[in-house]
């Protein structure tokens, strides 16, 4: 899971979250992409939704979302049961998370200027 300024020499620095909004009112965000990280790391919507803190519903909520968000599914999921359950990246699902996390570094290289300017407005909160 990537933060745009993800670097020690921009910890200080205020972070930009990118939200990606299509032109039928979905949109796509760092939580999302983040849940999808996960499922790539551990084959699982619950396990994924655990670690983010939320529940399977949610977490399948919102993979229900990005599925229907594109022209192909991000996550196939089999179901549980004796040989197990499941979930991966499609294919899509990783063209999908490899743009929006492109975008995402793209946006934090263009605005990390104004991000120092921003910072440099703040009082100084090490006292």
């Amino acid at each position: 899971m990537a933060d745009m300024t993800d670097d020690p020499q921009t910890d200080d620095l205020p972070k930009l979250r990118l939200r990606v909004l299509f032109g039928d009112g979905r949109w796509m965000g760092p939580g999302k992409a983040d849940l999808l990280d996960l499922i790539r790391e551990t084959g699982s919507i619950s396990a994924a939704g655990r670690r983010m803190g939320m529940s399977y519903k949610r977490a399948w909520s919102l993979i229900e979302e990005l599925n229907a968000m594109f022209t192909a599914p991000l996550v196939q999921s089999a179901r549980g049961g004796a040989r197990g359950g499941g979930a991966q990246l499609t294919e899509n699902g990783a063209r999908v998370l490899a743009h929006y996390r492109a975008v995402e570094r793209a946006a934090g290289e263009c605005g990390r200027a104004g991000l120092e300017a921003l910072a440099a407005l703040r009082p100084d909160m090490s006292e």
